[in-house]
């Protein structure tokens, strides 16, 4: 059976500040659903390990979100591992044929400073492994190096949650840093669709996606490329 490692953010705030944070719900939920509807083993797992924190402005009334959160709004069991997660950092991860990265604004104040995350990023990716990544997901890409030390992104075609889009949602100065400039700035080739519409690709062993309505074709892509390994 295919195993995925999902791992999402532990940080509530966006700090200095108190302006709440967490998992951008969809992101995690989209994907989650489509690996096990295609039979795979999902593991969730988080930085710190505890409850995920979920960003309010996530979730809205019942019968107003996507499919994936409506979904998860009665899964009494998701909701109950979301709820006690491990850290990924105290798994075994060496039987894990991929490891997606779900977004959400907390993405950014605690995978860039994960050294584990980084390692992990980097060794999942050099045993040809899976690495994938959504929305603020690729803040996660951003620390891991390559073995001969550059960045792990450099060169390699990415999809990552806009500037623009930033912008657009207004919180581009509470972030520590703005996405799509850092991977620029990382050698990165970054590529994106318009603001807030499905895009994803796939570059190797590496998958991302823009933002959160590109959960479902970044997961598709996983899947894909799974598919294409025989995993």
């Amino acid at each position: 059976m295919t195993r995925i490692l999902m791992i999402a953010t532990s940080a509530d705030r966006m700090i200095p500040g108190t302006e709440p944070t967490g998992v951008w719900l969809e992101e995690l939920t989209t994907p989650y659903y489509a690996f096990i509807d295609a039979g795979a083993d999902v593991t969730l797992a988080s930085i710190k390990g505890g409850a995920i924190p979920v960003d309010e402005r996530s979730v809205n009334s019942d019968g107003e979100n996507d499919a994936s959160v409506e979904r998860y709004l009665k899964d009494e069991t998701l909701k109950s591992a979301v709820a006690d997660t491990p850290s990924f950092a105290s798994l075994d991860t060496t039987s894990f044929d991929a490891v997606f990265l779900p977004g959400g604004h907390g993405t950014m104040f605690d995978y860039p400073g994960s050294e584990e995350l980084a390692r992990l990023v980097e060794r999942f990716d050099r045993e040809g492994r899976i690495v994938a990544a959504v929305c603020h997901g690729p803040a996660g890409l951003v620390s891991a190096k390559k073995p001969d030390g550059t960045p792990f992104v450099e060169g390699r075609r990415v999809a990552a949650f806009t500037d623009s889009e930033e912008r657009a949602v207004g919180l581009d100065q509470a972030v520590p840093f703005l996405l799509e400039t850092r991977m620029k700035d990382l050698g990165a080739i970054h590529e994106a669709g318009p603001d807030f519409q499905p895009f994803a690709l796939r570059d190797g062993n590496l998958v991302t996606g823009q933002n959160p309505a590109s959960a479902t074709r970044t997961a598709e892509l996983v899947l894909e490329a799974l598919d294409a390994k025989g995993a």
